[in-house]
């Protein structure tokens, strides 16, 4: 692909992860169904670190492995806070725990849920700005 091209692919999944955070909000502001408010956030999370790895064409199949690489190539390497690794990785247990065990998220873990959504994709569209702003 072509710089161009991956940079559109690279704001269409920030994008994604922006609207899917929007739907989590719209579901937590309902006040009734935590665990798809959960859901949504986890995978807004999810999006916004795919568009990261996709500015150099990388992609996996299991999110193990997505969130795996990210802790490994830009948590560990301090390019993303440590503090957000340790959120990410607390954000996917909250959604398996949801979507698998009779777990019923609390109002507060899924606010903290969306919270980490919102950080996250603050951080992560600031490094895709920054990134193509020194990459022109």
């Amino acid at each position: 692909m072509d710089n161009e091209t991956i940079e559109s692919f690279v704001r269409y999944r920030l994008n994604k992860a922006k609207e899917t955070l929007e739907t989590a909000k719209m579901i937590f502001a309902q006040g009734k169904d935590f665990a798809s408010a959960n859901n949504r956030a986890y995978y807004a999370i999810f999006y916004a670190i795919r568009s990261v790895l996709s500015i150099h064409e990388i992609d996996f199949k299991r999110h193990k492995d997505v969130l795996a690489y990210f802790n490994k190539e830009y948590v560990n390497k301090e390019i993303f806070p440590k503090m957000i690794g340790r959120k990410i990785s607390q954000a996917q247990r909250i959604r398996e725990d949801s979507d698998y065990d009779d777990y019923e998220p609390s109002l507060e873990k899924t606010e903290e849920q969306i919270k980490t959504a919102e950080e996250l994709i603050r951080l992560v569209e600031k490094y895709i700005d920054n990134y193509y702003e020194n990459n022109k």
